[in-house]
This record gives C-alpha cells, structure tokens and sequence, in this order.
C-alpha cells in the first residue's frame, strides 16, 4: 500500500458513519486534553505495513488515534508485495498474519484485514481504500475511513500512486516519528494543493521503535521482551523467525 500498507478482506465497514471530514477534525488538531472522543458508529481506521514483525509502536498508534479520533475499529493491513521494498527479503505473509492475530487478540476494536495479502500485485493504498470504500457503499452506507500514517511515511504522499484520489477517499492521521517532525499546511498545498483539511496531525505517542531493531535484537540474541507481545515473541521464537538478517534496512 504505497509507503503504508493497507488491507485484508473486504469486511463489512458497517452502514452507518460519516462521509470523511464531517466530524470537522483539520489539520492543527493534534489531539483531545480531555477524555476520549466520542465512538462514530461506522468510523474505520486503516494501519498498514509489512508488520514484519507487528510491535507495541502498531499497537500503541492504533489505540491512541481509535481514542483520540472516536474510530469504532481499526483495520491492520499488512502488506502483500509492498511497492517501496520490491528488493528487499520481507518475512512470508503467512507468519505476519499470524502475529498480527496474536498481537490484536484482546482488543475488540482492532481486526486483521487480508485485502492485500490475498490480492496478486503490488499493495497501493489508493486501490485498498477504493475497495474498501465501494463495499460500504454497496451495504447502504457511506464510507468513513481514517488512514493511520507516520509523519516519515506521509512526506512520501506526493510519491504514491493517485494521492489526490487517495485523500478523496479518506482523511489522514499522521503520526509522529521520533527526532522527525510533521511538514504543514504550507507543505501540503505546495504538494497537493487543497489537501490540509483532509490532514490530522497528532502529537502522540512518539516513540523511537521500528520492526527493522527489532528483528536485529533477536538475530543478535538479546531481548524483546517489552517490545513486541509476549505472543508474539513466543511465535517468533517457534518458528526461528529473525535468525539472521541480511542487509534488511526497512524500518516498519
């Protein structure tokens, strides 16, 4: 899905929500001080990555825009064939799904999406949300959908496939990335203009955490306890995922 993936199988959006914008979130809104936002029947939040392998980060930037942005769940799509790693050695679907499984367990909110591993090709966000948008609107709703980004990734935007039709689709949350900060409205008009009210930038949670340390640790023999889910290390380590990592710079 571009430089964040999205997707799994087209699963019911629900009938309700609002068309994206409506709860009037824009961009300079980072965040409540007071209690979470109210839960929008409808509301989808899109998380996507080659989650190679899923971590505390996913599951810490999940929660916290569900909460902040009144989402009634969250979608974690992990990538088929991510179009910006074509080179580079990405752990077989299979096993991403099932950490990912194992990570969202306990929470109600969070579900797996297969759309891109089970579709051929190359994983571009533009086409995922269309999918994804046209089934809502097959059941009698209209789409709501949230697509959850880091601030590293969203620089890219001008380089994914349609990001002018990508933004039509959906608003955007952008979240921080350790020692990066966020471009603005001025930025994102130079780059696609009339695009900053279809933009939410968060203040949190910044955290300096990647898949790529991660997947270093355990070929090296330390710990990641804390890190990922205690399932989810179980599983890598049943597996004998990681052993080795040879030249994988990818951070997500």
């Amino acid at each position: 899905m571009g430089t964040a993936a999205v997707g799994g199988p087209v699963t019911p959006l629900g009938a309700g929500g609002s068309a994206p914008g409506d709860r009037g979130v824009s961009l300079g809104d980072t965040g409540r001080t007071g209690g979470p936002h109210p839960v929008v029947l409808g509301a989808t939040g899109l998380l996507g990555g080659t989650f190679d392998p899923i971590h505390v980060g996913h599951l810490m930037i999940a929660e916290e825009v569900r909460e902040t942005l009144g989402l009634e769940r969250v979608l974690f799509v992990p990538a088929g064939i991510p179009p910006h790693k074509p080179d580079r050695p990405i752990t077989p679907a299979p096993h991403r799904v099932a950490m990912i499984e194992l990570a969202i367990a306990g929470n109600p909110a969070f579900e797996l999406s297969r759309l891109e591993v089970d579709r051929a090709g190359p994983s571009y966000a533009v086409d995922t949300l269309e999918l994804l948008a046209s089934d809502v609107r097959a059941r009698g709703g209209e789409p709501d959908l949230t697509f959850i980004v880091s601030a590293e990734a969203f620089v890219e935007l001008p380089t994914w496939r349609d990001p002018a039709r990508l933004l039509s689709l959906c608003r955007m949350a952008v979240v921080p990335r350790a020692g990066r900060g966020s471009p603005g409205a001025a930025w994102l008009d130079a780059h696609i203009p009339g695009s900053h009210e279809r933009v939410i930038f968060l203040d949190g949670p910044n955290l300096d955490l990647s898949a790529t340390r991660i997947r270093r640790r355990v070929a090296a023999g330390r710990s990641i306890r804390y890190l990922v889910p205690d399932a989810v290390i179980a599983y890598i380590a049943d597996h004998a995922l990681y052993r080795t990592e040879p030249g994988r710079t990818d951070r997500p």
